[in-house]
């Protein structure tokens, strides 16, 4: 286990982790502790696990951290915790393999060689026993790395996420054809309403400024106020990122007509993917129908038909994003219990929670917009 990522160097990090998902680079992880969004203070403590050749050099990597409570996670086990404590024993801290505040598959174990996955997955098991952790995580596991995981008789968890679909689309309007017409009319009312009195900018690379990040940085405070009571991220972490990596970042602004040059009235931030876009953050100053929908949405559709990305991930919960054309896919987590009998219990309860995931999936599946048939 070492002290950070920062402690890693970030060429041997980023060959295992592979140019694909944003959110596991070196530099979206550096980012996160340099700006003290995880580290001291913030129940993230950095503890990533690797492997070294005989030369020192990083043949497999995990992120991973130390946590003090289950926020920021979006895999909850708030009722785990609680029935361990009942049981008078300590939940926290636990050993979180994941990605702070983002609710995004991805890869959880970084190496050339998969043999290398059951000694990482060992070793995490190693940390928890020497010590005394009640349990490691790994949420949003990508589905490719899922066996991995059973393999090594890690308990699995699932869930649902609504994500967009790329069929081969080249433009928007070739998606809404696929949907029956009652749902596509609504798409592009929805569409016109929200851009009425309205110019939209997406902005990547150096065209994104510090003044877009501290109109950005209003929106992310009060959506965070809003929704968990604190935002997660610092303003530094936003300059960081923008620094770092702004080719692998959109961001979409939305203006009033006729005050380009002013604060923009609401933004929202994606991450660029090999074959995803990945929506993160939204917030507003001013509330206008259906402008969440735009920028969140249907502006991400448009992004990912112009860069032939075969997806958008939207990010976790949000049954309203069905009826815009993202379909429900299932998510995975998995999780190592040290103590048997709990162990045995949280798997009995992750059993019957898998079957009505299932149903969940199969009953929202018969709701999607797109024709029938």
């Amino acid at each position: 286990m070492f002290g950070s990522v920062g402690s890693l160097d970030a060429g041997e990090w980023d060959a295992l982790a592979g140019p694909g998902n944003p959110f596991v680079s070196h530099a979206f992880l550096l980012a996160l502790e340099e700006s003290g969004s995880v580290g001291p203070g913030s129940g993230w403590a950095p503890a990533p696990l690797g492997i070294e050749g005989p030369d020192g050099a990083l043949l497999a990597a995990m992120p991973a951290y130390l946590k003090g409570h289950s926020q920021g996670e979006y895999v909850f086990d708030h009722a785990w915790a609680d029935a361990w404590h009942r049981a008078g024993r300590n939940y926290y801290p636990k050993l979180q393999i994941a990605v702070p505040f983002t609710p995004a598959t991805g890869p959880r174990l970084l190496a050339h060689d998969e043999g290398l996955a059951a000694a990482l997955l060992q070793a995490a098991e190693n940390v928890c026993a020497a010590q005394g952790l009640s349990s490691a995580h790994a949420t949003f596991i990508e589905p490719e790395q899922v066996p991995l995981f059973e393999r090594a008789g890690w308990l699995m968890r699932s869930d649902i996420q609504f994500h967009w679909e790329n069929r081969g689309y080249a433009a928007f309007d070739d998606f809404l054809t696929e949907l029956a017409s009652r749902k596509r009319k609504a798409i592009r009312k929805e569409r016109a309403a929200a851009q009425d009195g309205v110019v939209i900018r997406n902005l990547t690379g150096a065209d994104i400024r510090p003044e877009h990040w501290d109109a950005f940085w209003v929106f992310y405070q009060d959506t965070g106020a809003r929704k968990w009571g604190r935002p997660y991220l610092t303003r530094e972490a936003f300059t960081l990122l923008g620094e770092r990596m702004a080719d692998r970042i959109l961001l979409v602004l939305a203006y009033e007509e006729g005050n380009e040059a002013g604060e923009p009235i609401a933004g929202a931030l994606n991450f660029i993917g090999e074959e995803a876009l990945y929506g993160r953050y939204w917030g507003c100053t001013r509330d206008k129908p259906f402008l969440h929908f735009e920028l969140c949405y249907y502006q991400a559709i448009d992004a990912a038909i112009r860069l032939g990305l075969k997806r958008v991930e939207a990010g976790a919960q949000g049954g309203h994003k069905l009826a815009r054309g993202y379909e429900p896919v299932k998510t995975w987590s998995a999780h190592w219990i040290v103590d048997p009998g709990f162990r045995e219990a949280v798997a009995d309860y992750l059993e019957r929670e898998r079957e009505g995931i299932t149903l969940d999936q199969l009953h929202l599946g018969r709701h999607t917009p797109f024709r029938k048939g």
